[in-house]
């Protein structure tokens, strides 16, 4: 008989609290990579049960579910109740690319009145709420790596990035605290 093996989180058991600064590991979330042409967009839209936002930097979210706009027809959706995100979606036969990146991808939520500064160490993006709002998300990168940055609140983002590069960007979101 075959044994089941149970994937730990990349990020288990990591947490930082100082100053000004929270850094903890999201819970686990369905990711799903979704691209579709315009034609798509509304009975995709339908599905989730949210609009997919159409504006660069815009996110839209709806009881767990969000929906971050990646490109003209690119989107990261999460949803944190883990529902099968890729199954909703094969029931629209609108042409439409959905893939589950789920055990690929691990979230840093970043918190606090020094998130701003902190995050600015490793990423060029003006992270200012003039610039960056709340609710504004774009793929970017953090000291060497690809993330995708939404801020969530006033003093929250929450950063998505491959589960190999997760111990590389909260090492580098600690030491840009020591040092901010």
């Amino acid at each position: 008989m075959a044994e089941t093996i149970t994937r730990a989180s990349a990020l288990e058991g990591r947490f930082l609290h100082t100053d000004g600064l929270t850094l903890v590991r999201a819970e686990p979330a369905s990711r799903l990579s979704l691209r579709a042409p315009e034609a798509a967009v509304k009975p995709l839209s339908n599905a989730l049960g949210l609009a997919l936002p159409k504006l660069p930097k815009t996110s839209s979210s709806k009881d767990g579910r969000a929906a971050l706009w990646l490109g003209p027809d690119e989107w990261l959706v999460i949803d944190v109740n883990r529902v099968n995100l890729s199954g909703i979606c094969a029931s629209v036969t609108a042409f439409h690319s959905a893939v589950d990146v789920s055990h690929r991808n691990t979230a840093v939520l970043v918190s606090g009145p020094r998130c701003e500064p902190v995050l600015n160490a490793g990423c060029p993006q003006d992270l200012s709420l003039d610039a960056f709002p709340v609710g504004a998300c774009s793929r970017t990168v953090f000291g060497k790596v690809e993330i995708i940055l939404w801020r969530t609140g006033h003093d929250a983002f929450r950063v998505e990035t491959w589960r190999s590069f997760a111990d590389y960007v909260f090492m580098h979101l600690e030491a840009a605290a020591r040092d901010r």
